[in-house]
């Protein structure tokens, strides 16, 4: 597609709204990058789409990532563990997705939606071992389920953290502030991985990646104050972002459907 100014400048309005609901809701954000591309800034191809999001969603988790490891959150043999054993899942996942028909693509892509706004809906629990550490039983659990997330995170061309969260309390016990932290690293490998593979095939847009990093840095500025003003009702407008997603789910199985018209 040509990248003109006009598309840059949609393409960094999208990344502002991806990084503030990151910002604010943590997890399930990053879901939104793809459809944004597609339905405001008009890429046509569904695989560009998801290629050029999985590039934007891991430079994003790079940046929050180094928040995170500045304040101790990180559990990084955890952590470390999860990404590698998830890079041979996001390598095959994505060049499975490479082979399938955009539009089908697009309904896979939209039922990641649904499941991600009902994980966001259930309530969170933060307690755990903030002490955790990697042993050989922690090893045997954490791989396979590294391997499953990337698998799943290439395929669909997200982020993953719906899955990757949840998968590093079950494994080790840690908390939820340092699984949310930890998570941000196979995020970003996983985003790597798949994106590099669509850039192998041509299905990567660099300039749009670009102006999607700058916007969702700003997003993610803007975000923060407002995640700490939300205070107790946080929970409502998790819960209500997650109705969002739902519906933005449905309007990409709708479409890529045929039942209603390709563009808004």
């Amino acid at each position: 597609m040509d990248v003109s100014l006009a598309t840059l400048l949609l393409s960094a309005a999208s990344g502002v709204v991806v990084g503030l609901f990151l910002a604010v809701f943590g997890g399930g954000g990053s879901v939104l990058a793809a459809p944004l591309l597609i339905y405001v800034v008009g890429v046509r191809d569904p695989h560009i789409a998801i290629g050029t999001s999985a590039a934007g969603v891991a430079l994003n988790a790079l940046a929050g990532l180094s928040g995170h490891a500045r304040a101790g959150r990180v559990k990084w043999p955890c952590a470390a563990l999860f990404a590698v054993a998830g890079i041979t899942g996001s390598i095959a996942g994505s060049t499975l997705a490479k082979m399938v028909d955009g539009q089908s693509l697009l309904l896979f892509f939209a039922l990641a939606m649904a499941l991600i706004a009902l994980s966001m809906l259930r309530p969170a629990k933060s307690e755990g071992d903030p002490a955790v550490r990697l042993d050989r039983a922690l090893t045997l659990r954490l791989a396979p389920m590294g391997l499953a997330a990337g698998f799943a995170a290439g395929f669909f061309g997200i982020g993953g953290g719906f899955l990757i969260v949840p998968g590093l309390m079950a494994a080790t016990g840690m908390t939820l502030a340092h699984a949310q932290a930890s998570s941000l690293l196979s995020v970003a490998v996983f985003g790597s991985a798949t994106s590099a593979n669509y850039a192998v095939s041509g299905l990567v847009n660099w300039p749009v990646v670009a102006a999607l990093t700058v916007g969702g840095a700003a997003g993610t500025l803007i975000g923060l104050p407002v995640a700490r003003r939300l205070g107790e009702r946080a929970a409502l407008g998790r819960r209500l972002f997650a109705g969002l997603i739902l519906i933005v789910a449905a309007w990409v199985a709708a479409n890529a459907s045929g039942l209603i018209p390709p563009r808004i």
